[in-house]
């Protein structure tokens, strides 16, 4: 078997998806942290039980990627179009997801804490058995899946969290 750079990996990833899954299938420790992902389209691809930690995917088009088991921790989907993409049992804690559409994709046991979902579009995506949910940073303008993709006792309705506060303009101190 080949052995490849991340760079090599980056390239074959980009032009040759299907040699890629072929490559990972017989692996089981695939790394890929810290990779720039940035501004590619990115279709098909097996990322399962992929270390990705710390990499980025911001602006990228995501379509039927298979994140099964993968560790997301800290990664960028900012700006990122995520389609029926498969985030079963892995690790977006700390991922930042600000301003992305992430359409039918399955979050199943996903652990979300610390995840920022700031203005993302959720349309469609099942977060039922999405775990941490409550833990994750989202605003008014972030659009939620029908109430039948979400968790039976998580509430959309953004609340400020410590991380927004704002000093108050009535309890100003006057000068004497």
């Amino acid at each position: 078997m080949l052995d490849y750079t991340k760079e090599e990996l980056l390239s074959l990833i980009e032009s040759n998806p299907d040699k890629f899954n072929e490559w990972k299938k017989d692996r089981d420790d695939v790394d890929l942290s810290e990779v720039d992902f940035s501004n590619m389209i990115i279709k098909e691809v097996d990322f399962s039980d992929v270390d990705l930690n710390s990499s980025s995917f911001s602006d990228c088009h995501l379509a039927l990627v298979n994140f099964y088991g993968a560790d997301l921790t800290a990664v960028d989907f900012t700006r990122a179009v995520v389609t029926e993409c498969d985030f079963t049992e892995s690790i977006l804690t700390g991922a930042d997801c600000s301003y992305a559409e992430m359409t039918y994709c399955n979050f199943t046991d996903c652990d979300m804490a610390g995840t920022v979902l700031s203005e993302t579009i959720l349309t469609s995506s099942d977060l039922t058995a999405a775990e941490n949910l409550s833990s994750a940073r989202y605003d008014s303008d972030t659009v939620w899946p029908d109430d039948d993709m979400m968790p039976a006792e998580f509430d959309t309705v953004y609340k400020d969290d410590l991380s927004s506060l704002k000093d108050d303009e009535d309890s100003a101190v006057e000068d004497y």
